[in-house]
């Protein structure tokens, strides 16, 4: 089995990568560009791996993507390759434009080309997994879970150029006959996550005994969902997903913010005390514009129909999770100096921040 991965030196391709080549064996060619969240030591487990390879390349470029596809060949794509903080997109929205928008229109065409060329049986076999986000529905109230059948409200320019990328993805089903499966999936966490999403920023700042910023009054609600169980259901949707059908993956673990901040603030006061407990580094600051206020993904679909499980709840894979941080500063040390939780997505954006 052959699969390409782009963005596999993200945060959830990594572990999609690491799943692949470590559990099951396949050959993958990571196809990634390298920006600011693209970390190739996620991937040192692999490294030595035959099976594994790695291209740096952007997916808006058609001439790279077109040699990638037809040197590798592959049986799948599994296409997370995308600008995925909504805080960066409030004032940077043109790349995540080009990257989400552009970037899976050119990686549709080029599967496209490629599919079409292909003999069966390995036509009627190839897979392009498109894997999304559950932002482009919007905001929840205080009941009911996102369904495949929700309709699309996205609040932010993240998850409006998800939102389009996945109409893309669908589109390409449909018209062209392309073998696509689409996820939406709910907030990841886990080992090798950029510090600039909340629990690994909350992790670090507490080590630097820095303040822990928490938007509004933390009431928001997401649904958490451990990466290496998302891994395992992305695995599973590509080789068992059926064509033009979008599978949500959730954790079923909705927690406000402010009790995730809390609760990995005891978790180190007992793994690794200091004089005062780490809750009093917890701050408050003014909430980003179009904060959705709740998400809830309803995983009934791919539980009922392919028979995937989350193995994590929130509190066993947060404990993982941070024992993992503590264990593990070869990795997030040289990140501190990209990004060192300073407060982003106000809308004051610079001239370089608004230029195409």
């Amino acid at each position: 089995m052959r699969v390409i991965v782009t963005g596999g030196a993200g945060f959830i391709g990594s572990a999609v990568v690491r799943h692949l080549v470590l559990e099951r064996g396949y050959e993958v060619l990571n196809f990634d560009k390298l920006t600011y969240a693209g970390y190739l030591p996620s991937l040192r487990e692999v490294e030595g791996s035959g099976l594994y390879r790695f291209v740096q390349a952007d997916i808006c470029d058609t001439a790279a993507v077109t040699k990638a596809i037809g040197d590798f060949r592959p049986h799948r794509i599994m296409h997370l390759a995308a600008e995925s903080h909504v805080d960066r997109s409030i004032t940077g929205a043109a790349d995540f434009v080009r990257t989400n928008v552009l970037g899976t229109f050119t990686m549709l065409e080029g599967a496209r080309a490629y599919w079409n060329n292909l003999p069966e049986p390995d036509r009627s076999a190839f897979r392009f997994l498109h894997v999304s986000t559950d932002e482009v529905y919007g905001s929840l109230g205080e009941q009911g879970l996102f369904e495949e059948s929700t309709p699309y409200d996205p609040s932010s320019p993240y998850s409006a150029s998800k939102a389009s990328s996945d109409h893309l993805a669908k589109a390409w089903e449909r018209t062209y006959g392309l073998p696509v499966v689409v996820s939406n999936c709910s907030n990841n966490y886990g080992p090798y996550h950029f510090p600039e999403k909340l629990i690994p920023l909350t992790i670090l700042n507490a080590l630097a005994r820095k303040p822990l910023p928490v938007y509004g009054k933390g009431e928001n609600v997401r649904d958490w969902l451990f990466v290496d169980d998302h891994a395992r259901a992305l695995d599973l949707i590509a080789e068992q997903g059926r064509p033009g059908e979008t599978y949500n993956v959730g954790g079923r673990n909705e927690r406000r913010n402010i009790d995730v901040v809390k609760t990995i603030c005891a978790i180190l006061d007992e793994l690794q005390p200091v004089d005062t407990p780490y809750g009093d580094l917890i701050s408050f600051v003014t909430d980003r514009p179009g904060h959705d206020a709740r998400y809830a993904i309803d995983a009934t679909k791919l539980e009922t129909e392919l028979g995937w499980k989350a193995l994590e709840n929130f509190d066993s894979g947060i404990r993982k999770t941070v024992r993992w941080y503590l264990a593990n500063d070869w990795w997030w040390r040289p990140l501190r100096d990209r990004y060192d939780g300073e407060r982003l997505g106000t809308i004051t954006p610079t001239a370089t921040e608004v230029q195409p």
